[in-house]
C-alpha cells in the first residue's frame, strides 16, 4: 500500500497534535516541522478539521490541536480520509489478462493485511509503544 503524500501527511499532523492534546500549533510550525509548504497542509488540517480530529483557531492564540479521541482513532481512520475507497480505483492495462487478474488478486490480499494492521493501530498505542520520541515533551 503506497500512500499519497496527503495522507501521510495527515498521519503525521494527527499523531504530532495527538501527543499533546492541550498544545496548539500553527500550521506554519506543523509545515516547518515536516518538510512541506504551509499551503498543502493547510488542505490537509482543513479535512482533519471537517472529520472532526483537530479543530483550528485563528488570531494571536491561533493554530490547530487535537480533539479526537487517541484511543479510539485509528491510523486506517486517517488514512481513509484522503486514500480512495476500495475498489474505486481505475483498472489499470494487464490486469484483464490471467497473469495480470492472479497478480490483482495478490495486491488486493496485500491491501487488505495493510488495512487490517492499520485499523488495529490506535493513536493512542502509536505514541506510547514507540518510545520516548513520540511521548510529549
Amino acid at each position: 500500500m503506497k500512500l499519497q503524500t496527503a495522507t501521510r501527511l495527515g498521519l503525521y499532523a494527527v499523531l504530532e497534535l495527538a501527543r499533546d492534546p492541550d498544545k496548539t500549533l500553527s500550521s506554519a510550525d506543523l509545515a516547518e516541522r515536516f518538510g512541506v509548504s504551509s499551503h498543502h497542509l493547510a488542505k490537509v488540517l482543513g479535512t482533519l478539521s471537517n472529520a472532526g480530529l483537530v479543530r483550528g483557531g485563528r488570531g494571536a492564540s491561533g493554530g490547530y490541536r487535537f480533539t479526537g479521541n487517541r484511543r479510539r482513532t485509528t491510523l486506517m481512520d486517517i488514512v481513509a480520509l484522503f486514500e480512495p475507497a476500495p475498489g474505486s480505483r481505475a483498472k489499470e492495462p494487464g490486469e484483464d489478462t490471467d497473469i495480470g487478474s492472479a497478480l490483482q488478486r495478490v495486491l488486493i490480499e496485500i491491501d487488505e493485511i495493510a488495512e487490517a494492521t492499520l485499523r488495529s493501530i490506535s493513536l493512542e498505542t502509536m505514541l506510547k509503544s514507540k518510545g520516548p520520541s513520540l511521548r510529549s515533551g
